[in-house]
């Protein structure tokens, strides 16, 4: 009895010990392809000394006629010789459903051809780039074909090859698998369907965070966390829209009902949609403090390496208006702390 009471004390304290990095390299997520880092973006990645961006070079989706083909292609020009710059690219699901290894070697070929395209475009050297990141949500059925095209893409690029890693899979390793790769990041955000629940922020709800975290994982971990934020417009209780807006887009038209919710009190045009007088609209961000307690509970559950890579999504000018650049910065250093 004594021997088990003793064994139970030992995972209390593990359950409670805060892991700390010894270095955290500082990033950004960049992931809007029709526009330039405006002057402001750029002053925070200089303010926060952020020393890698992820960007979106382009997004791959299935089409009946077409096959896979690459949609949302990047058009930046930047150039910062202190900053890292990590090709990365959204690949739907659907993607990996019934392929075969002769259309993924294509697809691995072809990702990596273009990869290489837009880093010559963009003005960024591409022999200073050393990592390609893929980002999708994978599913039990088709984990095995992308777990394929992962290799085949580390093999005939010769780079780094990291992932996106969802909270599910990083808790359900044995049924989703351990993807092929030399890092992954885990995105400590979304955690829930928006339209699910009208009570909670789907984009951080810390109850939900809890439920997943505290697995240990096979490959080094990076933590991704959100700074963005949406609005959902509810047009007699049915969802209508989600907004890329703030409160502050609505005039003083927006009347307070309960946290997180809103009505509107006339008609307006905002971010190109029709809100109509009596709409419901929740606003769904995540605050300073919020994310501050996001690390803190990330340090006590999982296992951090010395050196870590914490990236925010993402460098958008108009919604990194809610955070001072102070502010981002405490939150990196809270890792090392």
């Amino acid at each position: 009895m004594t021997r088990f009471l003793g064994f139970v004390a030992l995972l209390l304290l593990l359950g409670c010990t805060s892991h700390r990095a010894e270095r955290v390299e500082r990033a950004f997520y960049f992931w809007k392809s029709d526009s330039q880092i405006s002057r402001a973006e750029d002053s925070l990645i200089q303010a926060a000394h952020v020393g890698k961006l992820y960007v979106k070079f382009f997004e791959v989706e299935p089409d009946s006629i077409l096959g896979n083909r690459p949609t949302a292609k990047l058009q930046l020009y930047y150039h910062n010789d202190s900053l890292k710059i990590v090709p990365t690219v959204f690949i739907r699901n659907e993607v990996f459903r019934n392929a075969t290894k002769k259309s993924l070697d294509a697809l691995a070929g072809n990702v990596n051809f273009l990869l290489h395209k837009y880093a010559r475009q963009g003005r960024f050297s591409g022999d200073s780039i050393t990592e390609y990141q893929m980002d999708c949500d994978w599913t039990k059925s088709t984990k095995d074909n992308y777990f394929y095209f992962l290799e085949a893409l580390k093999k005939v690029s010769g780079k780094q090859i990291s992932c996106t890693l969802r909270l599910y899979p990083y808790k359900y390793q044995k049924e989703m698998g351990v993807p092929p790769v030399d890092r992954v990041m885990l995105m400590c955000y979304s955690l829930n369907n928006p339209l699910d629940d009208k009570s909670t922020n789907s984009i951080l709800d810390m109850r939900e965070l809890d439920s997943y975290l505290g697995s240990e994982y096979p490959l080094p971990l990076d933590i991704a966390l959100p700074t963005y934020s949406w609005m959902l417009v509810y047009q007699n209780d049915r969802f209508a829209k989600l907004l890329r807006a703030e409160p502050s887009d609505f005039n003083q038209t927006l009347k307070p009902l309960r946290p997180m919710w809103f009505e509107a009190t006339q008609d307006i045009v905002v971010d190109g949609f029709y809100v109509r007088r009596g709409d419901r609209i929740k606003y769904e961000m995540v605050s300073g403090k919020q994310l501050a307690d996001a690390v803190a509970r990330i340090k006590k559950r999982v296992r951090l390496d010395d050196q870590i890579t914490v990236a925010f999504f993402h460098l958008d000018q108009t919604q990194l208006k809610l955070y001072k650049s102070e502010e981002i910065n405490h939150l990196y250093t809270l890792f090392t702390d």
